[in-house]
């Protein structure tokens, strides 16, 4: 007998795909998180003491300072604080998608190529706009090279890597937590009691990787569109 999958069976119910599904629990989890997060914050009596033990507040403020380290981290401090709220908020729903597939019933929607690809697309756009915001039209001076004379063949190989790159980035993404999800399936339901609980760390160790690879290659794109190569 085949495990129920609940994000199918809603998505058969209101004629939507899965993984459309899937995407609004994933952002119906970060908006609830958000909101009660920012609540607690603003009902603080002083916020620049910490609360103690683990509230909503502590855990908000944690991923915050978090993530803004990784971000700057990633970015070796080239402005990197404007860059947190777009790569955060990038991360921590990659992060929670998922997570959605450790979930019996359930399913990661990034293991589906119209997300995945969904998101390349938002990045490869992002990461052109930043080029263009910081450098003008001086930004197609890297398609060129370094060399003037071999400047046809450079723009040939550099509209190839940027258009590679969004691809790339989705391929990734869904190849691994598709093959992930599709193990961690496969072998709880041969194993009983403990085998499965290695599998399961195994797949939460996979879905933290996964986010933070694909979050990495998107703020290093950034990083080399924003700051010209051949200056």
């Amino acid at each position: 007998m085949n495990p129920i999958n609940f994000i199918d069976a809603i998505a058969d119910a209101v004629h939507l795909p899965p993984v459309l599904i899937g995407t609004w629990i994933a952002m119906g989890i970060l908006l609830v998180f958000g909101v009660y997060a920012r609540r607690a914050l603003l009902s603080s009596s002083d916020a620049t003491v910490p609360d103690s033990g683990i509230t909503m507040r502590s855990v908000g403020e944690v991923a915050a300072e978090w993530l803004d380290g990784f971000v700057e981290g990633v970015l070796e401090g080239h402005g990197a604080r404007q860059y947190v709220p777009f790569f955060g908020t990038l991360f921590m729903f990659i992060l929670t998608a998922n997570f959605l597939g450790l979930i019996p019933g359930m399913e990661p929607p990034t293991s589906d190529t119209d997300l995945t690809f969904a998101l390349a697309v938002i990045c490869f756009v992002y990461y052109l706009y930043q080029g263009f915001r910081h450098q003008g039209l001086y930004y197609l001076r890297s398609f060129l090279g370094p060399l003037w004379w071999l400047a046809w063949f450079f723009v040939v190989i550099e509209v190839a890597d940027n258009l590679f790159r969004p691809f790339s980035l989705g391929i990734r993404l869904f190849a691994n937590m598709f093959a992930d999800h599709k193990v961690l399936g496969l072998f709880t339901g041969l194993t009983k009691l403990l085998v499965p609980l290695a599998f399961y760390a195994l797949g939460s160790i996979v879905c933290i990787v996964q986010a933070l690879v694909f979050v990495i290659l998107a703020v290093s794109y950034v990083r080399m569109a924003s700051h010209s190569h051949y200056d």
